[in-house]
């Protein structure tokens, strides 16, 4: 690898960097740690730089001296606990380790926390690579950094998980520069707005989905190194797609390269076993009581978004960092300084972390996939609140998925699930997921949930995805959910792209396609996703025939009307109520025959001065069976 452009004059860590780091407010630390090509007395080389206060010795081992570390002892750095060391000749892709003296006289070998790139797995060792190397092309995407109000914008959102999204015929994986056309394409082709990646820090464990990490700053050498993942977002900015990262700041992964003991003693995690065991995952907790574990992970997000441009990052777990209790028994966890179960230092953590996401990124987003009833969590910092730009909806999901699973006539008893999510809706900024958690581990896929026979799921899924799309609310939805995936996911396979030769499942793309489209062009759907004034419902009490319908409102005063039938029975002369007399139009149809409907619509309706629904005005529908439709006012 030609590292000629990255050559740079690289000095001691200085003294104000060292106390920043310290003090939880080195935002940039990686720019100081890690492995940094360079130059030092016009001598091209690597300095390495490493934290390890409990270590008694640290030394540079690699392929450059045969893994021998004698001669390339590391100076520490006052009481600072970071150790540094120049070797000249080292160049770009050297692998290398520490081999660390701990206080007892053990030496241990361990990965670099800062590593910007690693071997690819089994392999346990770090790479050098430089940051700033790849010249991006994605001007006109980063040229507008003002705020753009994310809240008020449309907001389709494609989760992948790349290694299983598409595999090669020999079983390998496509690369990100493959992916990057593959891939990409697709996304543009079905009309969603952002790719959400699950986790992309290299781990060692494919069945982890990269939710237990060894390497915070290293992307997976799965699919190829650094630049290549630039390059995958860079073409992402370029056909106008965002990317949002899953990332993983409670915990990490317990191998023997990584994290755990780093220094022959508790350094990233805390020595108390009820704060930083995760027994439930077999992880450690990340230690918030420490102040340099906040340049680490605060560093890691802005990482993220200085080197590879991503445009926002989706924090796993939040619950488990808000509670110390989460997921533990009595007597497993240490309460907080008052007395208390919540983690009064993580809370701060957050805090800070959305303070200077937003500070240096206005548009960025930061997602909190986040479960309970904590309040606030998406009220900026300076009024109470933990300053997140959206909070997954898991209490929508829940409801709606069991909802759908019942058999039609038993519907009727837990209408309550369709309708309750509507009374929180705009407490907090929410995104509806549909994502990978719900399809694995015997949960089934999202069509394999539907009841009744082969139409029946696949007209299920249809009136689901209607009532997704109208529901207030940003949207997320797992790959294979857009063609009808039958098999839950699973990680080491690719999806079952075969089914696309079958009609149903053909149609069932066609019809998240146009609904996409849809979505987007129709701003009552989005443009008042957390404002009550956004949302008005019709009849929400019909639980006898399972049809809820509302209103959808645009500031303007455009609206469109949403009729969702929850049962295969057809309702002819349905009335429902509307606010204008006019013609109204019919605009999408899930029952149509292109999507593999029963082919029931509407032809342009008449609204009638009959007062109905409290609507001073009513037209009379055909709702088609297991459908959801979207009616137009047109004006006269």
């Amino acid at each position: 690898m030609d590292c000629s452009d990255n050559i740079i004059d690289i000095s001691n860590i200085s003294e104000y960097d060292q106390y920043l780091f310290h003090e939880g407010r080195h935002f940039r630390s990686y720019r100081i740690l890690g492995a940094h090509f360079g130059a030092q007395d016009e001598a091209a080389g690597v300095r390495f730089a490493v934290w390890a206060p409990g270590a008694k010795e640290v030394r540079v081992v690699g392929d450059f001296n045969d893994w021998q570390g004698d001669g390339h002892g590391m100076e520490r750095l006052d009481d600072s606990g970071i150790w540094q060391l120049f070797i000249p000749g080292v160049g770009c892709d050297a692998v290398y380790k520490y081999e660390i003296m701990a206080w007892d006289g053990r030496l241990i070998l361990k990965a670099d926390p800062y590593a910007f790139w690693a071997e690819l797995r089994s392999g346990t060792a770090s790479r050098v690579f430089p940051l700033d190397g790849y010249r991006w092309q994605d001007s006109d995407w980063q040229e507008p950094q003002q705020p753009q109000g994310a809240v008020h914008q449309p907001m389709i959102i494609y989760e992948v998980h790349l290694g299983s999204w598409r595999r090669k015929p020999d079983g390998a994986f496509y690369s990100y520069r493959e992916l990057a056309e593959e891939l990409v394409n697709y996304v543009v082709d079905m009309g969603y707005t952002h790719i959400e990646l699950l986790p992309l820090a290299e781990h060692p464990l494919d069945a982890s989905w990269g939710y237990q990490a060894t390497g915070y700053y290293a992307p997976t050498s799965r699919y190829g190194n650094p630049d290549d993942l630039k390059y995958f977002i860079d073409r992402c900015h370029q056909q106008g797609v965002g990317v949002i990262l899953d990332w993983v700041p409670g915990h990490f992964c317990k191998d023997e390269h990584g994290l755990r003991l780093f220094d022959g003693g508790p350094l990233f995690e805390s020595g108390f076993y009820g704060l930083a065991e995760n027994e439930g995952w077999g992880t450690l907790n990340f230690d918030f009581c420490r102040p340099e574990v906040w340049s680490f992970l605060i560093g890691n997000a802005m990482y993220w978004l200085d080197i590879f441009h991503i445009d926002g990052i989706r924090v796993d777990a939040v619950a488990n960092l808000l509670y110390r209790d989460y997921g533990k028994k009595p007597g497993e966890w240490l309460p907080n300084s008052h007395g208390g179960r919540e983690n009064l230092e993580a809370i701060e953590f957050l805090k800070k972390l959305n303070e200077v996401v937003h500070f240096d990124y206005p548009r960025a987003l930061v997602i909190a996939e986040e479960s309970t009833t904590w309040p606030l969590i998406t009220r900026p910092v300076y009024l109470g609140g933990l300053g997140f730009d959206f909070k997954w909806n898991m209490g929508w999901m829940n409801d709606t998925l069991k909802y759908v699973s019942l058999d039609p006539i038993h519907r009727q008893w837990e209408h309550h699930l369709l309708t309750f999510s509507f009374l929180y809706a705009f407490s907090e900024n929410f995104l509806l997921p549909l994502s990978h958690d719900e399809v694995v581990h015997g949960k089934k896929s999202l069509l394999s949930k539907m009841p009744g026979d082969y139409w029946q799921k696949f007209a299920n899924l249809r009136a689901l995805y209607g009532y997704f799309m109208a529901h207030p609310g940003k949207k997320l939805l797992f790959m294979g959910g857009e063609f009808g995936q039958f098999i839950e996911w699973n990680e080491a396979i690719g999806l079952d792209w075969f089914l696309l030769d079958h009609e149903m499942h053909a149609k069932m793309k066609q019809y998240v396609e146009d609904l996409n489209r849809y979505y987007r062009r129709t701003p009552a759907l989005w443009q008042a996703d957390n404002d009550w004034r956004g949302f008005e419902w019709i009849d929400c009490h019909n639980y006898s025939q399972s049809i809820i319908s509302f209103l959808r409102r645009y500031h303007d005063g455009e609206f469109t009307i949403v009729i969702c039938n929850f049962t295969p029975v057809v309702r002819q002369d349905y009335r429902v109520g509307v606010p204008k007399v006019g013609r109204y139009r019919e605009v999408m149809n899930s029952d149509l025959p292109q999507y593999g409907g029963s082919n029931l619509w509407n032809p342009e309706l008449t609204a009638e001065e009959v007062t109905w629904n409290n609507q001073p005005c009513s037209i009379m529908v055909t709702v088609p069976p297991l459908a959801t439709i979207f009616l137009q006012y047109v004006a006269d």
